[in-house]
């Protein structure tokens, strides 16, 4: 592969180098000159005091930054200081499409480097600093959830998220929404980013039987793993399932009843559709938000910026996510767990179905605010008879649809 392209999955950065380098370069004047008439929000300023008062961050941050410029990146910033500019500009941006250099995560083209730096993997690991990048982003979430997020939710070109060339990727006759209204009837960027399908869109496969499990998203297979352990080393090239960190060590006993079973792993592209739906029917008996990294990625995986796609089996334990347990009524099946696991600024995962609540096969169960990301099913021992797909997978499989036949249980 030529080093100006890169492994990237799910069309979130383009994979040419130089296109993210430019984004990065325009992106820092628009900032600049952004900061000379505009005052700082407050998490972000939280943000760089708590970084300039913390000795250790200060220093992994500083380092992180240093290094990727020693190793001939074009950042966009030099410094600590210009790179919290950046973020503050970044606050009141919505993406706009693009033919040839769409930056869906533009944060995360910000931190790329720096982010896989000897460094950064401490950095961005660091509990409180991802605190304060969740508050952040939760900000900066609010705004794509607002009106005046709606700028690119247009016909015109070449930016429009509605013009010819971005229909071609997403397709959108298959959704609701009105061209006749303004902003086809799209309150704002996250609105329009967890678009529903119209109805019978995504027919669920024999809802009848319960033997036949559904995607419970449109997502590309990444991976299959059986015998899965407890615990296991999540953090090595392989990056094994480790049941005990995905579930959290709260949630032990849950875990317990999944060790030898199989995971199920896919990810989310950045013109798929981004609802979560039961893989099975059954009663909700767990529902729970794990706070987790945003940007950490897998040190076995080289000072690569893919390796935030080539680490997904290490984020399923270490990333922000939410977890949903199907107790299925198929009592050979069991439970099902269902792992929706943020990446980057991917990372507001928000669940509707809640314990006690009965659920058909195909039922919304949740939503990736802006966008989507990667998601495993977890099944008990014994339980699956086979996939549809079998690996090894293609980094350009195409997509299981959502609803659609994923595998079949003894």
């Amino acid at each position: 592969m030529a080093t100006d392209e890169r492994r990237r999955l799910g069309e979130w950065l383009p994979r040419e180098e130089h296109v993210i380098a430019r984004f990065r370069e325009t992106f820092a004047e628009h900032a600049r000159q952004r900061a000379k008439v505009a005052k700082m929000n407050g998490v972000v300023e939280e943000m760089a005091a708590f970084i300039r008062d913390d000795p250790v961050v200060r220093m992994d941050f500083a380092r992180a930054i240093r290094q990727a410029h020693e190793a001939g990146h074009t950042l966009g910033y030099a410094s600590i200081d210009e790179f919290i500019v950046l973020l503050d500009a970044m606050l009141t941006y919505a993406p706009p499409f693009s033919e040839s250099s769409l930056i869906h995560c533009p944060i995360n083209a910000l931190l790329d480097w720096p982010m896989v730096m000897p460094s950064g993997y401490a950095l961005f690991r660091d509990p409180a600093f991802n605190a304060h990048l969740k508050k952040v982003l939760n900000v900066w979430s609010g705004f794509l959830s607002g009106p005046y997020s709606r700028t690119y939710l247009t016909t015109d070109l070449p930016n429009g998220w509605f013009s010819k060339k971005a229909d071609e990727k997403i397709g959108l006759d298959q959704f609701l929404c009105d061209p006749q209204k303004p902003y086809w009837g799209f309150a704002s960027w996250n609105h329009f980013f967890t678009r529903e399908f119209k109805p019978d869109a995504r027919p669920v496969a024999q809802p009848a039987d319960d033997k036949i499990i559904v995607s419970a998203c449109e997502a590309s297979p990444y991976n299959v793993q059986d015998d899965v352990q407890l615990q296991d080393s999540f953090w090595i090239k392989s990056q094994p399932y480790s049941l005990l960190e995905m579930f959290t060590a709260k949630e032990a006993q849950l875990a317990r009843r999944f060790v030898g079973g199989t995971v199920y792993q896919a990810y989310l592209s950045a013109f798929f559709y981004h609802r979560w739906h039961a893989p099975v029917s059954g009663t909700i008996t767990k529902a729970y938000l794990v706070d987790g990294t945003y940007y950490s990625d897998a040190e076995s995986e080289g000072e690569d910026p893919s390796s935030l796609n080539d680490s997904q089996g290490y984020i399923s334990a270490v990333a922000a996510r939410a977890v949903i347990v199907i107790d299925c009524d198929d009592r050979a099946i069991g439970e099902v767990a269902c792992v929706f696991v943020g990446m980057a600024e991917v990372s507001s995962c928000m669940i509707e179905a809640l314990p006690g609540q009965r659920v058909r096969k195909g039922d919304e169960l949740g939503y990736f605010q802006y966008g989507g990301s990667t998601y495993c099913l977890i099944f008990r021992p014994g339980v699956i008879e086979r996939f549809e797909r079998q690996p090894p997978f293609e980094d350009d499989a195409p997509p299981v649809h959502v609803n659609a036949h994923l595998c079949t249980a003894r």
